[in-house]
């Protein structure tokens, strides 16, 4: 049996063929995603949806020409986008991403929406929420709404933004499951279920949220190329990617894309210093996420090619001088933006014999190896960690950021077995879907098993 997954990226859209009786994805292709709207000001990020619709259609019916058998479609996304939409999907206003930072944005009285927000939910609640009071989520958008008046007439769905697209490609209303429910910020993580409480402390009552289905329940279907293919409810990209990963109890994810995070599963909602959120069958995640990573590196290799670079890929000669350099003191701290280790980046100790790229990256990824370092006896004992799994693009391309970062953990450490991380982890849940695997765990140990005999895998 085949199927076809997508996943709906920040910087790309990719997808696949997944071939679930022998555990391999295949035709795998990527395109770029839609550019931002420009002009709206320095905080927000914006898309056009008819584009980003556009793309996927577009994906889908390649993918659907290579296999014109498939039987189920699998989506998995970026969290925390949000896109206000009438029950057919067609969209009334512009895709917000997780990007999208107005909620910090300080009004009249000398206050953001997002301090506000913090004052209004006590730690209780936030900690029923996930623990995760961050600007980016469409909570802290809807929020900024509705302090302008400024929310959509009723009736429109705050929906997230791939159940919008199945929304749009299939004519039928919005729905999704935990994993991305949990993206909106205002989801009962233990319950499973919206937060009226939250709702209520936060005057959003009057918001229509979709409907939350069960991970993996068919709640549409999509016409590509002439023929309606079920397509289920679509996946985080943070679960689907730890999925992809192959991440097993006692090991510790380390995610490093444009954003990254530290990963640990878990049986039960239990909340601390870090955020909660719906993993696989019943589990839960521990994380803590916006770690700085592929786009705090990108901060410093934008400024270093200002001037002329080296081509469309500095990272060969970055990587060679910082193997071999000594930054004799140079201290890189790189939260340039805001994330889960403060909001503002810095380089100390620079001297004359130590401001070189090797030096500077050297001490940048020592900074990044201390970030996940302190994020992750947040969420256990380091000396509980049995090893390291590494995902992520940035993760997968820099053998010196993860050899920096194995050594201060002092553990072990692997690769997730395919680069392609979110398109493995939609194979694994084809199989769990497909066939009586009887669980999402059960179907990572078979596609275990069937890579550990293929090594023409990607």
């Amino acid at each position: 049996m085949r199927c076809i997954g997508i996943d709906l990226g920040s910087t790309y859209l990719k997808g696949a063929v997944l071939d679930t009786a022998r555990c391999r994805l295949t035709h795998i292709r990527r395109s770029a995603f839609p550019s931002p709207i420009q002009g709206l000001g320095a905080l927000r990020r914006e898309y056009d949806p008819d584009q980003v619709v556009a793309a996927a259609r577009e994906l889908l019916k390649g993918l659907s020409a290579v296999a014109p058998d498939a039987v189920t479609i699998l989506v998995c996304s970026q969290l925390h986008g949000l896109v206000f939409c009438d029950d057919r999907g067609t969209p009334q206003g512009n895709v917000i991403t997780w990007q999208d930072q107005r909620a910090l944005e300080v009004d009249a009285d000398e206050q953001s929406s997002f301090q506000r927000y913090r004052d209004a939910l006590s730690e209780e609640l936030l900690a029923e929420l996930g623990n995760e009071p961050r600007p980016g989520t469409p909570v802290n958008t809807l929020l900024w709404l509705q302090l302008r008046s400024r929310l959509p007439p009723d009736g429109l769905i705050a929906a997230p933004l791939p159940s919008f697209v199945i929304s749009a490609l299939s004519g039928e209303p919005p729905r999704t499951d935990p994993s991305h429910a949990c993206g909106h910020g205002l989801l009962n993580i233990a319950e499973g279920s919206w937060h009226r409480g939250a709702l209520d402390a936060l005057g959003l009552t009057a918001v229509r949220l979709p409907e939350i289905v069960p991970s993996g329940s068919p709640i549409a279907a999509v016409r590509i190329c002439g023929r309606d293919i079920p397509t289920l409810a679509p996946i985080g990209d943070f679960q689907c990617s730890q999925i992809g990963a192959l991440l097993e109890h006692e090991e510790l994810g380390i995610n490093i894309s444009t954003g990254s995070a530290v990963i640990q599963r878990q049986f039960s909602p239990r909340s601390g210093n870090f955020q909660v959120r719906p993993f696989i069958d019943g589990e839960f995640a521990r994380t803590v996420t916006h770690i700085p990573g592929g786009r705090a590196l990108k901060v410093l290799v934008t400024l270093l090619t200002e001037l002329g670079g080296r081509g469309d890929d500095p990272w060969p000669y970055i990587n060679s001088q910082a193997e071999r350099a000594d930054p004799a003191g140079l201290m890189v701290s790189p939260s340039f933006y805001y994330s889960a280790v403060g909001n503002t980046g810095s380089i100390l100790g620079a001297r004359e014999s130590n401001l070189n790229v090797g030096s500077l990256f050297r001490a940048t990824y020592v900074g990044m190896a201390e970030n996940y370092y302190s994020c992750a006896k947040r969420l256990c004992p380091i000396g509980d960690v049995r090893r390291l799994v590494f995902s992520g693009g940035v993760a997968m391309k820099n053998g010196l950021l993860r050899q920096i970062i194995t050594e201060r953990f002092g553990c072990e450490s692997r690769l997730a077995p395919s680069p392609e991380d979110t398109l493995l982890g939609l194979l694994v849940c084809a199989v769990a879907h497909a066939e009586t695997a009887g669980s999402v765990t059960t179907a990572i140990e078979r596609v275990r098993t069937a890579m550990a005999s293929d090594t023409t895998l990607p």
